[in-house]
Protein backbone atom coordinates (compact mmCIF):
# COMPACT_ATOMS: atom_id res chain seq x y z
CA UNK A 1 0.00 0.00 0.00
CA UNK A 2 1.32 3.36 -0.95
CA UNK A 3 2.55 5.44 2.01
CA UNK A 4 -0.24 7.89 3.69
CA UNK A 5 -0.11 11.66 2.98
CA UNK A 6 -1.36 14.70 5.28
CA UNK A 7 -4.77 16.56 4.03
CA UNK A 8 -4.27 20.06 4.51
CA UNK A 9 -6.37 23.23 2.30
CA UNK A 10 -8.07 20.09 0.12
CA UNK A 11 -4.97 18.90 -0.76
CA UNK A 12 -3.03 15.70 -0.16
CA UNK A 13 0.19 16.75 0.68
CA UNK A 14 4.18 15.45 1.45
CA UNK A 15 5.11 16.60 5.06
CA UNK A 16 7.83 18.53 5.91
CA UNK A 17 10.05 16.78 7.77
CA UNK A 18 11.30 13.88 5.98
CA UNK A 19 10.82 11.00 8.80
CA UNK A 20 8.46 8.66 8.27
CA UNK A 21 7.13 5.49 10.88
CA UNK A 22 5.80 2.28 9.96
CA UNK A 23 2.69 0.92 10.36
CA UNK A 24 2.05 -2.57 10.91
CA UNK A 25 -1.02 -5.32 11.52
CA UNK A 26 -1.39 -6.45 14.82
CA UNK A 27 -2.64 -10.10 13.78
CA UNK A 28 0.81 -10.32 12.38
CA UNK A 29 3.67 -7.55 12.60
CA UNK A 30 3.77 -7.52 9.05
CA UNK A 31 3.93 -3.43 7.33
CA UNK A 32 0.73 -2.31 6.12
CA UNK A 33 2.27 1.08 5.21
CA UNK A 34 4.03 4.50 5.84
CA UNK A 35 2.58 7.30 7.35
CA UNK A 36 4.11 10.83 8.13
CA UNK A 37 5.91 12.17 11.28
CA UNK A 38 4.74 15.41 10.59
CA UNK A 39 6.01 18.58 12.82
CA UNK A 40 5.04 22.02 13.61
CA UNK A 41 5.31 23.33 10.25
CA UNK A 42 2.93 20.78 8.90
CA UNK A 43 0.49 21.40 11.86
CA UNK A 44 1.14 25.03 11.20
CA UNK A 45 -0.25 25.20 7.67
CA UNK A 46 -3.06 22.65 8.32
CA UNK A 47 -4.10 25.38 11.21
CA UNK A 48 -3.67 28.14 8.70
CA UNK A 49 -5.83 26.03 6.01
CA UNK A 50 -8.79 25.63 8.50
CA UNK A 51 -8.35 29.09 9.84
CA UNK A 52 -8.65 30.57 6.28
CA UNK A 53 -11.92 28.59 5.71
CA UNK A 54 -13.96 28.83 8.76
CA UNK A 55 -15.34 32.31 8.24
CA UNK A 56 -16.94 30.88 4.74
CA UNK A 57 -18.23 27.92 6.29
CA UNK A 58 -19.49 29.29 9.03
CA UNK A 59 -21.83 31.48 7.78
CA UNK A 60 -23.34 28.59 6.24
CA UNK A 61 -27.05 27.94 7.95
CA UNK A 62 -27.56 25.07 10.16
CA UNK A 63 -29.06 23.14 7.04
CA UNK A 64 -26.42 23.57 4.97
CA UNK A 65 -23.78 22.38 6.83
CA UNK A 66 -26.22 19.71 7.62
CA UNK A 67 -26.68 18.74 3.72
CA UNK A 68 -22.70 17.98 3.68
CA UNK A 69 -22.77 16.08 6.55
CA UNK A 70 -25.28 13.33 4.53
CA UNK A 71 -23.31 13.76 1.24
CA UNK A 72 -20.13 13.12 3.72
CA UNK A 73 -22.56 9.44 4.88
CA UNK A 74 -23.83 8.32 1.55
CA UNK A 75 -19.86 8.47 0.67
CA UNK A 76 -18.84 6.39 3.53
CA UNK A 77 -21.98 3.90 3.64
CA UNK A 78 -20.73 3.15 -0.12
CA UNK A 79 -17.04 2.28 1.26
CA UNK A 80 -18.96 0.08 4.17
CA UNK A 81 -16.86 -3.54 3.59
CA UNK A 82 -13.55 -1.43 2.65
CA UNK A 83 -14.01 0.19 5.90
CA UNK A 84 -14.62 -2.76 8.30
CA UNK A 85 -11.71 -4.27 5.90
CA UNK A 86 -9.72 -1.47 6.66
CA UNK A 87 -10.48 -1.22 10.48
CA UNK A 88 -10.02 -5.24 11.28
CA UNK A 89 -6.58 -5.18 9.87
CA UNK A 90 -5.83 -1.87 10.91
CA UNK A 91 -6.61 -2.48 14.94
CA UNK A 92 -6.20 -6.65 15.03
CA UNK A 93 -10.54 -6.79 15.60
CA UNK A 94 -12.43 -9.29 14.63
CA UNK A 95 -14.33 -8.35 11.05
CA UNK A 96 -17.64 -8.84 12.54
CA UNK A 97 -17.10 -5.88 14.68
CA UNK A 98 -15.43 -3.72 12.65
CA UNK A 99 -18.68 -3.90 10.44
CA UNK A 100 -21.63 -3.96 12.74
CA UNK A 101 -19.59 -1.21 15.46
CA UNK A 102 -17.30 0.94 13.34
CA UNK A 103 -18.49 0.66 10.04
CA UNK A 104 -21.93 1.24 11.16
CA UNK A 105 -21.28 4.25 13.35
CA UNK A 106 -18.95 5.83 11.41
CA UNK A 107 -21.79 6.29 8.93
CA UNK A 108 -24.43 7.30 11.36
CA UNK A 109 -22.90 9.51 13.34
CA UNK A 110 -22.82 11.89 10.22
CA UNK A 111 -26.34 10.80 9.71
CA UNK A 112 -27.45 11.61 13.31
CA UNK A 113 -25.60 15.05 13.63
CA UNK A 114 -27.34 15.55 10.06
CA UNK A 115 -30.86 15.33 11.55
CA UNK A 116 -30.23 17.20 14.94
CA UNK A 117 -28.94 20.15 13.35
CA UNK A 118 -31.43 20.86 10.88
CA UNK A 119 -34.05 20.30 14.25
CA UNK A 120 -31.68 23.02 16.17
CA UNK A 121 -33.09 26.21 17.26
CA UNK A 122 -31.51 28.98 19.91
CA UNK A 123 -33.63 29.06 22.77
CA UNK A 124 -36.02 32.05 23.44
CA UNK A 125 -36.71 33.82 27.07
CA UNK A 126 -39.26 35.98 27.58
CA UNK A 127 -39.40 38.70 29.78
CA UNK A 128 -42.11 41.16 30.55
CA UNK A 129 -39.97 44.20 28.66
CA UNK A 130 -37.79 41.95 26.61
CA UNK A 131 -36.81 38.93 24.71
CA UNK A 132 -33.76 36.82 25.07
CA UNK A 133 -32.31 35.20 22.02
CA UNK A 134 -29.49 32.45 22.27
CA UNK A 135 -27.36 32.42 19.53
CA UNK A 136 -25.23 29.40 19.26
CA UNK A 137 -22.24 30.63 17.08
CA UNK A 138 -18.74 28.89 15.97
CA UNK A 139 -15.90 28.55 18.23
CA UNK A 140 -13.43 28.83 15.55
CA UNK A 141 -10.68 25.89 14.75
CA UNK A 142 -10.91 22.69 16.58
CA UNK A 143 -8.33 20.11 17.14
CA UNK A 144 -9.35 16.74 17.06
CA UNK A 145 -7.51 13.71 18.45
CA UNK A 146 -8.33 10.13 18.38
CA UNK A 147 -7.08 7.12 19.61
CA UNK A 148 -6.43 3.90 17.91
CA UNK A 149 -8.94 1.32 19.30
CA UNK A 150 -12.75 2.78 17.46
CA UNK A 151 -10.30 4.95 14.86
CA UNK A 152 -13.26 6.15 12.43
CA UNK A 153 -16.00 5.51 14.79
CA UNK A 154 -14.66 8.42 17.33
CA UNK A 155 -12.89 10.36 14.58
CA UNK A 156 -16.84 10.56 12.86
CA UNK A 157 -18.40 11.87 16.39
CA UNK A 158 -16.26 14.71 16.63
CA UNK A 159 -15.83 15.83 12.75
CA UNK A 160 -19.79 15.49 12.21
CA UNK A 161 -20.53 17.92 14.89
CA UNK A 162 -17.48 20.31 15.06
CA UNK A 163 -18.32 21.45 10.92
CA UNK A 164 -21.99 20.77 11.23
CA UNK A 165 -21.93 23.57 14.55
CA UNK A 166 -19.69 26.30 11.72
CA UNK A 167 -16.25 25.14 12.51
CA UNK A 168 -13.24 24.02 10.87
CA UNK A 169 -11.03 21.10 12.70
CA UNK A 170 -7.69 20.01 11.95
CA UNK A 171 -7.76 15.90 12.74
CA UNK A 172 -4.54 13.97 14.50
CA UNK A 173 -5.41 10.17 14.51
CA UNK A 174 -3.70 8.21 16.39
CA UNK A 175 -0.26 6.63 14.39
CA UNK A 176 -1.21 3.49 14.84
CA UNK A 177 -4.08 3.27 13.21
CA UNK A 178 -3.93 6.13 10.53
CA UNK A 179 -5.54 4.04 7.79
CA UNK A 180 -9.28 4.99 7.85
CA UNK A 181 -8.40 8.33 9.01
CA UNK A 182 -6.86 8.57 5.25
CA UNK A 183 -10.24 7.07 3.89
CA UNK A 184 -12.02 9.71 5.52
CA UNK A 185 -10.39 12.39 4.16
CA UNK A 186 -10.18 10.62 0.51
CA UNK A 187 -14.31 10.73 0.79
CA UNK A 188 -14.33 14.22 2.18
CA UNK A 189 -12.15 15.31 -0.72
CA UNK A 190 -14.60 13.48 -3.38
CA UNK A 191 -17.66 14.82 -2.07
CA UNK A 192 -16.36 18.21 -2.70
CA UNK A 193 -16.44 19.41 1.14
CA UNK A 194 -14.62 23.37 0.90
CA UNK A 195 -10.87 23.15 0.88
CA UNK A 196 -10.09 23.55 4.87
CA UNK A 197 -12.65 22.17 6.45
CA UNK A 198 -11.26 19.70 7.71
CA UNK A 199 -7.66 19.23 7.27
CA UNK A 200 -5.50 16.34 9.12
CA UNK A 201 -1.63 15.80 9.96
CA UNK A 202 -0.42 12.34 10.44
CA UNK A 203 1.83 11.65 13.05
CA UNK A 204 2.91 10.80 17.14
CA UNK A 205 1.99 13.08 19.84
CA UNK A 206 5.45 14.27 20.39
CA UNK A 207 6.13 15.81 16.99
CA UNK A 208 2.11 16.21 15.87
CA UNK A 209 -0.26 16.18 18.53
CA UNK A 210 1.41 18.46 21.04
CA UNK A 211 2.18 21.02 18.66
CA UNK A 212 -1.33 21.00 17.63
CA UNK A 213 -2.93 21.06 21.30
CA UNK A 214 -0.46 24.38 21.35
CA UNK A 215 -1.07 26.40 18.39
CA UNK A 216 -2.19 29.70 19.15
CA UNK A 217 -4.64 29.56 16.54
CA UNK A 218 -6.42 26.54 18.11
CA UNK A 219 -9.55 27.59 19.89
CA UNK A 220 -10.90 24.14 21.30
CA UNK A 221 -9.60 20.47 21.64
CA UNK A 222 -11.07 17.45 21.77
CA UNK A 223 -9.43 14.53 22.94
CA UNK A 224 -10.26 10.83 23.05
CA UNK A 225 -7.06 8.81 24.50
CA UNK A 226 -5.55 7.75 28.39
CA UNK A 227 -5.86 9.69 31.18
CA UNK A 228 -1.53 10.77 31.69
CA UNK A 229 -2.13 12.09 27.55
CA UNK A 230 -5.47 14.21 28.78
CA UNK A 231 -3.08 15.58 31.55
CA UNK A 232 -0.65 16.72 29.39
CA UNK A 233 -3.31 18.39 27.26
CA UNK A 234 -4.71 19.99 29.72
CA UNK A 235 -1.80 21.39 30.72
CA UNK A 236 -1.15 22.75 27.43
CA UNK A 237 -4.62 24.06 26.53
CA UNK A 238 -5.48 25.68 29.96
CA UNK A 239 -2.77 28.89 29.84
CA UNK A 240 -4.43 29.84 26.59
CA UNK A 241 -8.29 29.46 28.05
CA UNK A 242 -9.25 26.74 25.01
CA UNK A 243 -12.45 25.10 25.26
CA UNK A 244 -11.81 21.52 26.08
CA UNK A 245 -13.31 18.30 26.14
CA UNK A 246 -11.60 15.25 27.48
CA UNK A 247 -12.85 11.25 27.61
CA UNK A 248 -10.48 9.70 29.17
CA UNK A 249 -9.65 6.19 30.32
CA UNK A 250 -12.14 3.92 32.74
CA UNK A 251 -11.81 1.14 35.08
CA UNK A 252 -15.32 -0.02 34.99
CA UNK A 253 -17.44 -2.24 37.31
CA UNK A 254 -20.09 -4.36 36.50
CA UNK A 255 -22.10 -5.45 39.37
CA UNK A 256 -23.82 -8.70 39.52
CA UNK A 257 -26.59 -9.37 41.84
CA UNK A 258 -28.12 -12.60 42.89
CA UNK A 259 -31.73 -12.17 41.48
CA UNK A 260 -30.07 -11.38 38.07
CA UNK A 261 -31.15 -13.54 34.88
CA UNK A 262 -27.86 -15.77 35.17
CA UNK A 263 -27.71 -16.56 31.26
CA UNK A 264 -28.36 -13.02 29.94
CA UNK A 265 -26.20 -11.65 32.22
CA UNK A 266 -23.32 -14.02 31.96
CA UNK A 267 -23.71 -13.64 28.08
CA UNK A 268 -23.72 -9.88 28.68
CA UNK A 269 -20.88 -9.35 31.41
CA UNK A 270 -18.81 -11.51 29.04
CA UNK A 271 -19.30 -9.11 26.01
CA UNK A 272 -18.86 -5.91 28.49
CA UNK A 273 -15.53 -7.33 29.41
CA UNK A 274 -13.47 -8.56 25.91
CA UNK A 275 -14.97 -6.88 23.59
CA UNK A 276 -12.29 -5.45 21.36
CA UNK A 277 -10.21 -7.45 23.17
CA UNK A 278 -10.77 -5.41 26.22
CA UNK A 279 -9.43 -2.47 24.71
CA UNK A 280 -12.77 -0.16 25.09
CA UNK A 281 -12.44 2.43 27.97
CA UNK A 282 -16.31 0.98 28.55
CA UNK A 283 -15.38 -2.07 29.45
CA UNK A 284 -16.30 -3.86 32.74
CA UNK A 285 -13.12 -5.10 33.46
CA UNK A 286 -13.84 -5.23 37.31
CA UNK A 287 -16.97 -7.82 37.84
CA UNK A 288 -18.28 -7.80 41.50
CA UNK A 289 -20.50 -10.11 42.35
CA UNK A 290 -22.93 -11.26 45.00
CA UNK A 291 -21.74 -13.93 47.33
CA UNK A 292 -24.86 -16.06 47.13
CA UNK A 293 -24.28 -16.66 43.46
CA UNK A 294 -20.89 -15.92 43.06
CA UNK A 295 -19.81 -19.71 42.51
CA UNK A 296 -21.88 -20.27 39.93
CA UNK A 297 -21.66 -16.89 38.14
CA UNK A 298 -17.66 -17.73 38.12
CA UNK A 299 -17.93 -21.30 36.77
CA UNK A 300 -20.46 -20.29 33.82
CA UNK A 301 -18.24 -16.92 33.36
CA UNK A 302 -15.25 -19.28 33.06
CA UNK A 303 -16.68 -21.59 30.38
CA UNK A 304 -17.98 -18.63 28.15
CA UNK A 305 -14.71 -16.94 28.00
CA UNK A 306 -13.03 -19.72 26.95
CA UNK A 307 -15.66 -20.52 24.71
CA UNK A 308 -14.74 -17.66 22.78
CA UNK A 309 -12.69 -18.16 19.11
CA UNK A 310 -9.69 -16.46 19.22
CA UNK A 311 -8.04 -15.82 15.41
CA UNK A 312 -7.89 -14.40 12.09
CA UNK A 313 -9.55 -11.13 12.71
CA UNK A 314 -10.69 -11.76 9.09
CA UNK A 315 -12.97 -14.59 9.54
CA UNK A 316 -16.14 -13.81 10.41
CA UNK A 317 -16.62 -16.39 13.08
CA UNK A 318 -13.87 -14.77 15.46
CA UNK A 319 -15.13 -13.62 18.51
CA UNK A 320 -11.19 -12.29 19.84
CA UNK A 321 -8.74 -10.77 17.81
CA UNK A 322 -5.10 -9.22 18.17
CA UNK A 323 -3.87 -6.35 20.68
CA UNK A 324 -3.08 -3.65 18.90
CA UNK A 325 0.96 -3.73 19.54
CA UNK A 326 3.78 -5.27 21.01
CA UNK A 327 4.38 -2.79 23.55
CA UNK A 328 0.69 -2.97 24.68
CA UNK A 329 1.05 -6.80 24.85
CA UNK A 330 3.86 -6.38 27.18
CA UNK A 331 1.84 -3.91 29.31
CA UNK A 332 -1.19 -6.10 29.92
CA UNK A 333 1.24 -9.06 30.25
CA UNK A 334 2.94 -6.79 33.05
CA UNK A 335 -0.40 -6.56 34.59
CA UNK A 336 -0.83 -10.49 34.28
CA UNK A 337 2.05 -10.91 36.63
CA UNK A 338 1.24 -8.55 38.76
CA UNK A 339 -1.86 -10.11 39.94
CA UNK A 340 0.35 -12.95 41.22
CA UNK A 341 2.45 -11.10 43.09
CA UNK A 342 -0.45 -9.39 44.87
CA UNK A 343 -2.34 -12.73 45.27
CA UNK A 344 -4.58 -13.19 42.17
CA UNK A 345 -5.58 -16.49 40.85
CA UNK A 346 -5.59 -17.46 37.17
CA UNK A 347 -8.90 -18.98 36.33
CA UNK A 348 -7.96 -19.12 32.63
CA UNK A 349 -5.94 -17.68 29.99
CA UNK A 350 -3.03 -15.06 31.54
CA UNK A 351 -0.71 -16.31 28.23
CA UNK A 352 0.26 -14.76 25.00
CA UNK A 353 -1.45 -16.90 22.34
CA UNK A 354 -0.45 -17.51 18.68
CA UNK A 355 -2.85 -19.05 16.13
CA UNK A 356 -1.10 -20.77 13.44
CA UNK A 357 -0.14 -18.55 10.97
CA UNK A 358 -0.45 -15.29 13.19
CA UNK A 359 2.82 -15.94 15.19
CA UNK A 360 4.30 -12.57 14.49
CA UNK A 361 1.31 -10.68 15.92
CA UNK A 362 0.43 -9.20 19.39
CA UNK A 363 -1.68 -12.42 20.58
CA UNK A 364 -3.50 -12.75 24.67
CA UNK A 365 -5.59 -15.49 26.20
CA UNK A 366 -8.60 -13.99 27.87
CA UNK A 367 -7.52 -13.55 31.19
CA UNK A 368 -10.09 -13.99 34.18
CA UNK A 369 -8.47 -13.88 38.29
CA UNK A 370 -10.18 -14.04 41.08
CA UNK A 371 -8.71 -13.64 44.55
CA UNK A 372 -7.48 -9.90 44.40
CA UNK A 373 -8.01 -7.21 46.89
CA UNK A 374 -10.92 -5.02 45.45
CA UNK A 375 -8.05 -2.28 46.16
CA UNK A 376 -5.01 -3.79 44.24
CA UNK A 377 -3.18 -2.22 41.64
CA UNK A 378 -4.94 -5.06 39.10
CA UNK A 379 -8.10 -3.96 40.42
CA UNK A 380 -8.10 -0.21 40.24
CA UNK A 381 -5.72 0.65 37.17
CA UNK A 382 -6.91 0.39 33.63
CA UNK A 383 -5.26 -2.37 31.96
CA UNK A 384 -7.06 -2.09 28.38
CA UNK A 385 -6.81 -5.37 27.78
CA UNK A 386 -8.57 -8.93 27.99
CA UNK A 387 -8.02 -8.96 31.35
CA UNK A 388 -10.84 -9.19 33.64
CA UNK A 389 -10.72 -9.42 37.65
CA UNK A 390 -13.97 -11.19 39.67
CA UNK A 391 -14.82 -9.76 43.43
CA UNK A 392 -17.53 -10.88 45.57
CA UNK A 393 -19.65 -8.57 47.44
CA UNK A 394 -22.29 -9.30 50.38
CA UNK A 395 -24.67 -6.03 50.42
CA UNK A 396 -25.51 -3.07 47.92
CA UNK A 397 -23.34 -0.81 49.64
CA UNK A 398 -20.29 -2.60 49.48
CA UNK A 399 -20.81 -3.52 45.72
CA UNK A 400 -21.13 0.71 45.61
CA UNK A 401 -17.83 1.17 48.06
CA UNK A 402 -15.74 -1.14 45.54
CA UNK A 403 -16.97 0.12 42.16
CA UNK A 404 -16.06 3.46 43.32
CA UNK A 405 -12.72 3.09 44.85
CA UNK A 406 -11.25 3.76 42.06
CA UNK A 407 -9.33 6.93 40.45
CA UNK A 408 -11.91 6.36 37.31
CA UNK A 409 -15.27 7.30 36.75
CA UNK A 410 -16.53 6.43 33.46
CA UNK A 411 -18.84 3.97 32.60
CA UNK A 412 -20.33 0.52 34.87
CA UNK A 413 -23.38 -2.01 34.65
CA UNK A 414 -25.72 -3.22 37.04
CA UNK A 415 -27.20 -6.85 36.42
CA UNK A 416 -30.60 -6.97 38.53
CA UNK A 417 -34.45 -8.32 38.40
CA UNK A 418 -35.24 -5.32 40.26
CA UNK A 419 -34.94 -2.49 38.39
CA UNK A 420 -35.82 -0.28 41.56
CA UNK A 421 -32.43 -1.66 43.36
CA UNK A 422 -31.03 -1.11 39.45
CA UNK A 423 -31.55 2.57 39.28
CA UNK A 424 -30.88 3.11 42.96
CA UNK A 425 -26.87 1.53 42.73
CA UNK A 426 -27.03 2.64 39.31
CA UNK A 427 -27.04 6.57 40.43
CA UNK A 428 -25.04 5.49 44.15
CA UNK A 429 -21.68 4.83 41.61
CA UNK A 430 -19.46 7.83 40.97
CA UNK A 431 -19.66 7.98 36.86
CA UNK A 432 -21.04 9.26 34.20
CA UNK A 433 -22.72 6.18 32.83
CA UNK A 434 -24.79 3.16 33.76
CA UNK A 435 -26.30 0.48 31.92
CA UNK A 436 -28.86 -1.43 33.80
CA UNK A 437 -29.24 -5.32 32.51
CA UNK A 438 -27.38 -4.29 29.18
CA UNK A 439 -24.07 -2.53 28.15
CA UNK A 440 -22.64 -0.37 25.61
CA UNK A 441 -26.77 0.08 24.60
CA UNK A 442 -26.11 4.07 23.19
CA UNK A 443 -28.62 6.24 22.62
CA UNK A 444 -26.90 9.42 20.47
CA UNK A 445 -29.16 11.88 21.82
CA UNK A 446 -27.60 11.03 25.36
CA UNK A 447 -24.58 12.89 27.20
CA UNK A 448 -21.36 10.67 27.02
CA UNK A 449 -18.35 11.57 29.24
CA UNK A 450 -16.74 10.64 32.61
CA UNK A 451 -16.24 11.65 36.23
CA UNK A 452 -12.91 12.16 38.57
CA UNK A 453 -10.02 10.86 36.00
CA UNK A 454 -12.32 9.77 33.30
CA UNK A 455 -12.10 13.42 31.99
CA UNK A 456 -13.93 16.39 31.73
CA UNK A 457 -17.07 17.57 29.80
CA UNK A 458 -20.15 15.61 28.00
CA UNK A 459 -20.51 14.84 24.23
CA UNK A 460 -23.61 13.44 22.10
CA UNK A 461 -26.34 15.13 21.34
CA UNK A 462 -27.31 18.46 22.43
CA UNK A 463 -24.06 18.55 24.66
CA UNK A 464 -21.92 17.95 21.65
CA UNK A 465 -23.67 20.86 19.77
CA UNK A 466 -23.12 22.65 23.01
CA UNK A 467 -19.28 22.08 23.00
CA UNK A 468 -18.76 22.38 19.88
CA UNK A 469 -20.34 26.57 20.02
CA UNK A 470 -20.74 29.63 22.09
CA UNK A 471 -23.57 30.33 23.31
CA UNK A 472 -24.35 34.02 22.64
CA UNK A 473 -27.15 35.87 24.75
CA UNK A 474 -29.02 39.25 22.54
CA UNK A 475 -31.53 40.56 24.92
CA UNK A 476 -33.92 42.93 22.66
CA UNK A 477 -36.28 45.05 25.13
CA UNK A 478 -40.11 45.69 24.08
CA UNK A 479 -41.40 49.14 22.88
Amino acid sequence: MDDLRNYIGGQFLTHSGGQWMDNSEPATGSQICRIPLSDASDVDAAVGAARAAQPAWGSLSHSERADWLDRIADALEARYEEIAALESRDTGKPISLARTVDAHRSVSNFRFFAGILREHEGDVFEMASATNYVVNKPVGVGALITPWNLPLYLLSWKVAPAIGMGNTVVCKPSELTPMTADLMMRVIDEVGLPAGVVNLVHGDGVGAGAPLVAHSDVDLVSFTGGTSTGEKVAASAAPAFKKLSLELGGKNASIVFADCDMDSTVAGVVRAGFLNQGQVCLCGSRVLVEDSVYAEFRDRFVDAVEAMRIGDPSDESTDLGALISEDHLAKVQGYVELAKQEGGTLLTGGTPCLPSGFEGGNWMAPTVIEGLSPDSRCSTEEIFGPVVTLHPFGSEDEAVTIANNTRYGLAGSVWTSDLDKGRRVSEAIDTGMVWVNTWLHRDLRVPFGGVKDSGVGREGGKWSLGFFSEAMNVCVKHD
